[in-house]
């Protein structure tokens, strides 16, 4: 039997992870927003009312990319702005009742189709190996290893 190496496993995993992702978005009908755009509803799902220079910082983009992000997803009804009570001169923005639906309705969705993958692709045993993958996998994303960079 052999073994690959832990470059070919990254490598590996890494392409296996963004086909999934692929494939869930195609299951969910996220499919129809940017990875960017879906990134910024789960954002402020996650941690509430931001403004789009917290938005941009905390996606790594310009304040002028995110504000066009943003104008979409408003136009789309998926988000809407209020004054900051804090500082009037900002805006928070924050999901419409409409698209936290969506957005539960979606995860939902996925959910639903990965466990029928899951269910009809698997044997009982590869069921148990899976959940001793993903505790493996769990493991690796919740290191905090010493890894320079080259």
């Amino acid at each position: 039997m052999s073994t690959k190496s832990n470059h070919d496993l990254a490598v590996e995993l890494h392409d296996l992870m963004n086909r999934l992702k692929r494939r869930l978005r195609e299951h969910s009908g996220s499919a129809d927003l940017p990875p960017s755009h879906v990134a910024v509803l789960r954002r402020l799902e996650r941690e509430g009312a931001q403004t789009v220079t917290a938005l941009a910082r905390a996606g790594g983009v310009r304040s002028q990319s995110m504000g066009a992000t943003v104008a979409a997803l408003q136009a789309a009804g998926h988000i809407s702005g209020a004054p900051d009570p804090q500082d009037g001169r900002q805006t928070l923005l924050s999901l419409t009742p409409a698209c936290r639906k969506w957005l539960r309705d979606t995860r939902a969705t996925r959910q639903d189709w990965l466990q029928r993958a899951i269910e009809s692709q698997l044997s009982p045993r590869e069921q148990q190996d899976l959940a001793k993958a993903l505790a493996l996998l769990q493991r690796v994303v919740e290191a905090q290893p010493q890894v320079q960079e080259n």
